[in-house]
Formats: structure tokens, C-alpha cells, sequence
């Protein structure tokens, strides 16, 4: 029940920077500036594996059972503090603001986005269900428990601080190559990247768990920076194709539905499905099969998402009647 309240609330929360980047971006670099909203995962994972870390090695053993753990939630308020300056002291975007002086907010917007757009919030969020199944391995802490566990509870017993520190390591990777996909969709379109992305994303899938229950920490470092280079470049573009797909009047409902539904659909039982798996049939290859199956689900949903890179997105063109037949000339499959 949290992490679906979780999903719920990470979809409006995200939906606005999404919006905030997007919108105050030149034609030609939304996918770069809308990677920055993106970025906040693999920093954030790269920030708790550090503080974990760190407090396997200040609270070792039973200490960090009792109370170790807890720190790092503690001083997470402090985030909350910051988004919530940043929130307070950033402008509208440019549209919300036409919007807003021109009198086109809508009523009831979010029946409006299901009235008008089911079938494209339901691709949306198969696009991030897609990714944040899969990323959940790592940012849920899947494998980083059943590395770290003792083999008498059923993990593989490596030791906890080697362990955090390769999945620090595979934050870096995923943060690198999200960065990189901003600039790439820009170039090449969203819709080629992201299909691209996907397979990527496959091979990345295939020998994580067998990297991870062969060789130690090390190898948890190689199968984890593996999945990263495909979660990286299925993750950035998300946000500015989302942006892109829903006109002005419904964009901020439509992309917060979107990403909240994929997180629950995707996410939110992620963990619980893969111990399920692992219980069931006593190896890793039916985790690997779900993971598979997940990410064949974003690919389908990107080969039939339409490609709007570098549409316009004020609510004048949505009232001009040209939104709904408008096409990227970065379409590559001419949907």
C-alpha cells in the first residue's frame, strides 16, 4: 500500500519539474533539458547507496539492525525541505502562464485525460512500467539484499558494504547515460532512441542475476553497471516524449497519470514478484524471464507511442486544431 501511495504522489511531484524543464526549453534541447528531472533517480540511488555505506561501516552488524537504518531516512527530511524551497521560489513555465492569462484551464482535467486520451495514457505508462519494473532490482533493493543476506536467510552472504558501493557504482553509470539520452533523442527523435534503447535495456537483463550469484561483490558491480547503460537510456527520454504526447490543456494531469500508474504497475510489486519467483521455482532465471517480459512491454509500448519531437506545446496550437494530426519529421515509422 506505500509504494503505490508512493508511485501516486512521485507521479504529480514528477509530472510538474518534467513540466517546469520541458516547457522552459528551446526548440531543438527539451530531450537535454528534460533529463535533469530524470537525473534525481540515479543521483538518489547514488546518494543512498553512499549513505548506506556508510552506515554499514559507522552501525556494523546488529547495530545497523537496531538503529543504523534508520539514519539515512532521518536525514532524508532534508530533501523534502529543499524541493520544497525550490518549489516555492521557481516560476510557472511559460505555457501554464498562456494558459493561465488566457483562461483555458480546464475543469476536472484528470476525468478530461481519460475521457480524451485512455488509450495514450494506458502506452505512457506501459513506457515507464517498462523501465521502473526493472530499475526497482536496484533502486527497490532487491539485489542488494539478496547479495548482502546471509546464506542461512537465503541470500548470498557478500559483504554489505562491498556490495552498496557497486550498486554507487552502477548510480554512476545509470546517471551517465541518462544524461547522454537527452541529447541523443534530441538528435535522432525519441521513438528510434527509446526502441533502440529497449534492446539495450534486454541484454542488460539477461546475465544481471547471473553476475550477481557468481564471483562476489565484484560481479554484482558488472551486472548492475550492465543493466544501468539500458535503464539510463530507456529512462531519460521518458520524460520529454511524455511531454510531447499530451496537448497543453491536459499535459500536466497527463504525463502525473501516466507516471503514476507505470510506477505502480511497474514498480510498486516489483520486489515482492521477484522473491515470489525466486520461492517458487528456487532460481533466478524466473526473475530474469519477468524482468525480459517487463521490458518487451516498454518496447511494445514505444513502437506504438507517437514520435511529437520538437512539437509545439502551447495551448494556441492545441486551439488551432493542428495537435491532433501534427507528426515529427524524426518519425521514423511514419505512425
Amino acid at each position: 500500500m506505500l509504494r503505490i501511495l508512493q508511485g501516486v504522489s512521485a507521479g504529480g511531484e514528477w509530472g510538474g519539474a518534467v513540466l517546469m524543464t520541458v516547457e522552459h526549453a528551446p526548440k531543438g534541447k527539451r530531450g537535454f533539458f528534460g533529463i535533469f528531472p530524470q537525473l534525481g533517480v540515479p543521483l538518489g540511488m547514488l546518494l543512498a547507496s553512499g549513505v548506506l555505506a556508510l552506515m554499514r561501516v559507522l552501525a556494523p552488524g546488529e547495530a545497523f539492525e537496531e538503529w543504523g537504518w534508520r539514519v539515512p531516512f532521518l536525514i532524508s527530511v532534508v530533501l523534502i525541505i529543499v524541493g520544497f524551497v525550490i518549489r516555492r521560489t521557481v516560476d510557472e513555465s511559460p505555457v501554464f502562464s498562456e494558459i493561465k492569462e488566457s483562461k483555458q484551464l480546464g475543469s476536472a482535467p484528470i476525468v478530461q485525460v481519460f475521457r480524451r486520451h485512455t488509450p495514450l495514457v494506458v502506452l505512457c505508462a506501459l513506457l515507464f512500467a517498462g523501465n521502473n519494473g526493472v530499475g526497482y532490482m536496484l533502486t527497490g533493493g532487491y539485489v542488494q539484499g539478496l547479495a548482502s543476506r546471509p546464506k542461512t536467510e537465503g541470500g548470498l552472504g557478500y559483504d554489505p558494504v562491498q556490495v552498496q558501493l557497486a550498486v554507487l557504482t552502477a548510480a554512476l553509470v545509470w546517471g551517465i547515460f541518462t544524461f547522454l539520452s537527452g541529447p541523443l533523442s534530441d538528435r535522432f527523435g525519441r521513438k528510434k532512441l527509446m526502441t533502440f534503447a529497449w534492446l539495450i535495456q534486454a541484454v542488460g537483463v539477461v546475465p544481471l542475476f547471473q553476475f550477481v550469484e557468481h564471483g562476489g561483490a565484484f560481479h554484482v558491480l558488472l551486472g548492475t553497471s550492465l543493466l544501468a547503460i539500458g535503464l539510463g537510456l530507456t529512462y531519460g527520454p521518458a520524460a520529454v516524449w511524455f511531454a510531447e504526447s499530451f496537448p497543453a490543456s491536459l499535459r500536466y494531469s497527463g504525463i502525473s497519470i501516466s507516471y503514476a500508474l507505470g510506477g505502480v504497475i511497474g514498480g510498486a510489486f516489483a520486489p515482492t514478484i521477484a522473491q515470489v519467483l525466486l520461492q517458487t521455482y528456487s532460481t533466478t532465471w524466473a526473475i530474469t524471464v519477468y524482468l525480459m517480459f517487463i521490458t518487451l512491454i516498454g518496447l511494445f509500448a514505444a513502437t506504438l507511442l507517437r514520435d511529437r519531437t520538437d512539437v509545439p506545446l502551447s495551448i494556441e496550437f492545441e486551439k488551432s486544431g493542428q495537435w491532433a494530426n501534427w507528426k515529427s519529421e524524426k518519425d521514423f515509422v511514419g505512425s
